[in-house]
């Protein structure tokens, strides 16, 4: 318990937010700290063909231990932390034997992590927990799967008693900002399927997600001094306000759950002249996911042609694109990848809790580049804020899924399952 919380520290304490302003990849140097650290532990407890290519992307390999063939697995996650929230100076602090109560994060801030809000808190009494000082994020999303993938190496290269095929580890950049597996060698990685090591609470699995797309819609206005604006002045902000408001109200992410999907208006600048919105549309169905970039167009094409005369032009310009798909089209052939994961678990006597992601991984990606990639659950909880926590007993029941997964695998017979 120790190691993996020393482990995760270490991890956690580096700064690696991303940055979805930036053009290169890493999108900002300082998450390549924490990589070439993953590059010496690998190379430590033993792996080989440990890589580290010019865009960041870490690779490394366990060899097989038996004379059979085995499908070559992997497990993936990502080292980048959400820029939603500040990433710097994380100063992680360690609750053994949580009473149930109230935790006091800042005193200062009179800021507190408490089951009365976090309801999920108590299924982890009596156990250890790992919180923030309340000024930063965690960054469980996703050190705690590299903490687990690494463990779970180290674990089986010291127990070569159990058996198990080549396996191959990756970890990324770039996934808070959706571009996690945009420079991803799925030909390189060269594993049959993977996982990634990016869920939430204990006993998630994971094949399903939301279709993805993100809208930048821009809105031009005209300055004019308001003492003469009658009938000339067009303020952009209230154009934007009114486009906002064309949006279904209830179908927000506050307001939705399970296979619901919704608009998320992430950002909004502007001036009397120009402003521009930034949202993002989900929808597990691929039917509603079109539907909703019409509704985007359909309101974009309403509100030019109540200003054509008055303008001139388009008043708003939108711009939309598909970010991810649903994984499920791509999973759903080889079901056979969730069963392994799912005896792996009920083995260990966790419930799996087999539901839709309302998110993303790079699991997504990967499953359309040719690398099937279910998500299992990481452990931690209140993603990209200053009430994140992660269990450590989640960690560790991670760590034991991983080497599980790699035992079945030895020891499953693929020959029916596999095209």
């Amino acid at each position: 318990m120790q190691h993996i919380i020393d482990r995760f520290i270490s991890y956690v304490t580096i700064d690696t937010e991303s940055d979805a302003n930036s053009t290169t990849t890493p999108s900002t140097k300082k998450q390549l700290v924490l990589a070439k650290l993953l590059v010496k532990e690998l190379n430590d407890i033993g792996l080989t063909e440990v890589t580290i290519d010019k865009n960041g992307y870490v690779m490394g390999t366990l060899p097989s231990n038996v004379n059979h063939d085995v499908p070559v697995i992997g497990f993936v996650s990502h080292y980048d932390t959400s820029p939603d929230f500040k990433g710097e100076g994380v100063k992680p602090r360690v609750i053994p034997n949580y009473d149930g109560g109230d935790i006091l994060l800042n005193e200062a801030q009179n800021i507190v992590l408490s089951p009365g809000y976090f309801k999920d808190l108590l299924l982890y009494k009596g156990q250890t927990l790992i919180v923030t000082d309340g000024t930063t994020l965690l960054g469980a999303d996703d050190q705690a799967g590299l903490t687990e993938i690494v463990s779970a190496m180290e674990f089986l290269v010291k127990n070569p008693d159990i058996k198990h095929g080549k396996i191959r580890v990756g970890f990324t950049p770039d996934e808070e900002i959706g571009r996690g597996a945009d420079l991803f060698d799925v030909e390189k990685f060269g594993a049959k399927w993977a996982y990634t090591m990016d869920g939430s609470q204990i006993g998630e699995l994971e094949y399903e997600n939301f279709n993805a797309a993100g809208a930048k819609i821009t809105f031009k206005g005209k300055s004019v001094h308001p003492g003469y604006a009658k009938g000339k002045m067009i303020n952009s902000m209230l154009i934007a306000n009114d486009f906002i408001n064309e949006l279904p109200k209830d179908e927000i992410p506050q307001e939705t759950k399970g296979y619901e999907g919704f608009f998320h208006v992430t950002g909004l600048k502007g001036s009397l002249e120009e402003t521009v919105l930034e949202l993002i549309v989900r929808d597990h169905s691929a039917k509603k996911f079109k539907e909703r970039k019409e509704l985007l167009h359909k309101i974009t094409k309403k509100i030019n042609k109540k200003f054509k005369k008055q303008f001139g032009e388009d008043i708003v310009i939108t711009e939309l694109k598909d970010q991810y798909y649903n994984m499920k089209e791509m999973v759903e052939p080889v079901k056979y990848i969730v069963d392994l994961a799912e005896t792996a678990m009920k083995e260990l006597g966790i419930k799996p809790l087999i539901k839709p992601i309302r998110g993303g991984t790079d699991g997504c990606r990967l499953s359309y580049m040719g690398l099937p990639c279910p998500n299992i659950f990481a452990g931690g909880h209140n993603f990209h804020g200053k009430y994140e926590y992660v269990p450590v007993e989640s960690m560790k029941k991670a760590i034991d899924v991983i080497v599980k997964i790699a035992e079945l695998t030895a020891t499953t017979d693929f020959s029916k399952k596999q095209k």
